[in-house]
């Protein structure tokens, strides 16, 4: 019951937690501290007040925010009603199961998964808890253990391979029990996962081509020997990439039928409603979380179920996931999740709630003037990271994606631009910073203190992703970022899109500054 034990639990759920009178400020201050509960370790905020994403549970209007590939801070609106729903709650005007069953409902129109009926929504706290739960709906009530198939984990998350092996991939879970990291959940672990590489060793693109033929041999293998196999499609990557292909999942789909599970990686939450359609009417699972691209907090997930996938699952035992799940979690219809414990999550409503308030923003502004606003967006970044010589561009693909209307939809744009940093070398010329040097000025450029010791504008750009090997060494990249927060609030502000390239050019100069501080 550890996420209905928490200090301020509203008493609308559990009649045993005595109500007290609470003013604004006592409600908000127990909205940022439930905030940071109800998932695994990495939530926890450390001595400066920020989890493992630099993130705090309060909104933070200094921060100009280009970080959304990693993560946001809360913002204003989104914080408020969150605090709204807390309130909600805690005067006893309404029950949590209730909002949970109107955030699903909430989640599938906003997402477009309405428009296929008979879709399942799957709450999680986090990106890799989905990762957990799909690999074990693709594998129990068989008796081979299930493989995976995956990009490699730099591209995606560290904690990914051991969800598809079904281990502990922290050592405590969503639901506050202590666990031993890489220890299997179960007497019947999984296979560890196959990786794919996407680039090369020193950080240049494989082709597609490439990339497509090595996930097909794998699947081929692992089929042909099992008669069974998982296939984890990324769109997008943490560096902006998809693979395996829409075409090559779909070709190795239609060759093995349902013997072969697709996952889509969606957790960034990058594409359009057309785009996540298209996925769920080839019967592919889809994961995404309200956390990347729409710019609410960290560690609230969901598992999208096409309705054949959910239908053939609504039977299977649940209790492997004790840890990670609660009967609340599962849609009614899952008679299996009655197995699980009734416990309340505060910290993934709360959390949702937030983010489903930035994805009712986005949803609100059409189609073509998103598309407008980012590519300007897009053009400007590009052209900067090209043009300056403290920058270089880690190489990234068009999106290829497939949308039955053929119109050029917002998410055909890049959202991420992964770029190296470089600092002026002895004797001329320049050197790619080492992954110590880019990791500290990703934590200068959100230093109070500015980056010289005197107060400015503060920036948050993607964390440091590693990118290959230079000169022996490894080195990383950063990652300016557009988002649907950048697009809805712009707008909110009416301001063109111009105030939020002015913005990025800004982020990019503290940036050159730095780096040219470590001469």
């Amino acid at each position: 019951m550890y996420a209905a034990t928490v200090a301020h639990c509203p008493p609308g759920h559990h009649s045993r937690v005595k109500s007290r009178w609470m003013s604004n400020q006592d409600i908000e201050s127990a909205t940022a501290q439930v905030l940071t509960q109800g998932g695994d370790t990495r939530i926890e905020l450390n001595a400066a007040g920020v989890n493992i994403y630099a993130c705090g549970p309060r909104p933070d209007p200094a921060l100009v925010q280009f970080g959304s590939s990693t993560g946001s801070v809360i913002s204003s609106t989104g914080f408020q009603a969150a605090v709204a729903l807390y309130k909600r709650l805690y005067n006893r005007q309404g029950d949590y199961h209730a909002e949970v069953e109107r955030q699903r409902c909430e989640l599938s129109a906003l997402s477009g998964a309405s428009r296929l009926p008979g879709i399942d929504v799957v709450f999680a706290a986090s990106g890799t808890d989905i990762h957990l739960f799909a690999a074990q709906l693709a594998t129990l009530g068989q008796r081979t253990p299930l493989q995976a198939v995956m990009v490699e984990p730099a591209e995606t998350g560290s904690g990914v391979p051991a969800a598809l092996a079904a281990l502990h991939f922290a050592t405590r879970t969503s639901q506050g029990r202590p666990v031993t990291c890489g220890v299997p959940l179960s007497d019947t672990p999984l296979q560890p996962p196959l990786g794919v590489k996407l680039r090369q060793t020193d950080g240049s693109l494989r082709s597609v081509a490439e990339v497509d033929a090595e996930f097909a041999a794998h699947v081929n293998r692992l089929m042909l020997a099992d008669g069974r196999c998982m296939l984890v499609m990324t769109d997008v990557s943490k560096t902006g990439l998809l693979a395996p292909s829409l075409a090559c999942a779909t070709a190795l789909r239609q060759r093995f039928g349902d013997q072969l599970t697709v996952l889509v990686d969606a957790c960034q939450f990058r594409l359009s409603s057309e785009a996540l359609l298209g996925y769920l009417s080839q019967d592919f699972m889809v994961a995404i979380t309200g956390s990347k691209f729409i710019g609410g907090p960290a560690f609230c997930g969901a598992l999208l179920l096409p309705p054949a996938v959910a239908q053939s699952n609504r039977m299977v035992s649940l209790k492997v996931l004790a840890d990670y799940s609660a009967r609340s979690d599962w849609p009614p219809g899952w008679l299996p999740a009655k197995a699980l414990a009734e416990s309340v999550n505060l910290g993934v409503l709360l959390r949702w709630e937030a983010a489903l308030t930035e994805l009712r923003r986005f949803r609100a502004i059409p189609d073509h003037v998103v598309h407008d606003f980012l590519q300007a967006w897009q053009q400007a970044v590009t052209s900067r990271i090209a043009q300056d010589d403290s920058f270089e561009v880690l190489p990234v693909l068009p999106l290829a994606r497939s949308h039955a209307n053929g119109l050029q939809p917002w998410d055909s744009v890049q959202t991420i631009f992964p770029f190296q940093v470089f600092k002026p070398k002895a004797g001329g010329g320049r050197q790619a910073l080492s992954q110590e040097e880019t990791a500290h000025v990703h934590r200068q450029l959100r230093d109070p203190q500015g980056a010289f010791g005197a107060p400015g504008t503060r920036f948050q750009l993607g964390q440091p992703v590693l990118c290959g090997l230079q000169g022996g060494e490894p080195v990383s990249a950063l990652r300016m970022c557009s988002s649907a927060r950048l697009v809805t609030e712009s707008m909110a502000a009416r301001q063109p899109v111009d105030k939020a390239i002015a913005q990025a050019m800004r982020a990019f100069d503290k940036l050159a500054q730095l780096a040219q501080a470590l001469r």
